[in-house]
């Protein structure tokens, strides 16, 4: 709400003094602060309602998702099963059918792996992965990046539509919306220094070879550039990679 105030307040000196032909652009500015202040707004529940609403989305449409019965999902659930609640949070995990090396994290729990990480990557190596993306949901970043999502994807009328947020069904184009700002959203290295130390914590937590985290990271470091889809370049994998075997 401060940034949303700060920025009308600047936007309307500047516009007693702007030409006539900029007005719509700032127009766009304010309507798109006033976006940010709304999303900022929403609840916890309804940030989670929005998730879980664009997962469906997205396992409808976009990704297919293994069956229970394949290699991938019975090795997944042998790693998960004993942490679908971890950590005062309920978690979900799936796997999805593609050779991207890649995991990502929803606000409302859903833990997502893709077969190409799990080809590249040891049982130990995997759960280092999957306490990072835990780490992004406990830590609130999976959230945020929703909230953000929320208030560019022109969404303000779906919001504040009804008082009951919840009750908001959205579309399959504000769901295509929210999965391209969302899932492929780059954390910050701020947010990826939290979820790998998380990451470690989970592997000390449930007495695992903790070297598996640097491993992880260091093979991450060895895929060619642009491979790595999986967690932010930020910082670069071989950097983390040392920080996490010196937290051994």
């Amino acid at each position: 709400m401060m940034i949303s105030t700060l920025l009308t307040a600047a936007a309307v000196l500047w516009f007693a003094a702007a030409p006539a032909v900029a007005q719509i652009d700032l127009g766009r500015a304010i309507g798109a602060a006033a976006d940010l202040g709304k999303a900022a707004t929403v609840s916890d529940d309804d940030v989670k309602n929005y998730a879980r609403q664009m997962r469906a989305y997205e396992e409808r449409v976009r990704e297919q998702v293994e069956p229970p019965g394949s290699k991938y999902s019975q090795r997944l659930a042998s790693l998960t099963d004993r942490h679908r609640n971890f950590d005062g949070l309920t978690l979900n995990f799936k796997v999805y059918s593609a050779k991207t090396v890649n995991a990502n994290a929803s606000a409302d729990g859903s833990i997502r792996l893709y077969t190409g990480l799990m080809d590249l990557m040891t049982d130990h190596e995997l759960l280092f992965v999957i306490g990072h993306e835990i780490g992004h949901v406990r830590g609130g970043h999976s959230a945020k990046a929703m909230r953000t999502a929320l208030a560019t994807s022109g969404m303000r009328k779906a919001l504040t539509a009804t008082t009951n947020s919840s009750a908001v069904i959205l579309a399959d184009s504000q769901l295509g919306g929210l999965v391209e700002g969302v899932v492929n959203a780059q954390h910050s290295q701020a947010q990826e220094t939290e979820s790998d130390d998380y990451g470690m914590q989970f592997l000390k937590r449930n007495k695992l070879p903790t070297d598996a985290a640097a491993s992880a990271l260091r093979k991450l470091a060895g895929l060619s550039k642009g491979g790595a889809s999986i967690l932010s370049s930020h910082p670069d994998p071989g950097k983390r990679a040392d920080r996490m075997a010196a937290a051994r």
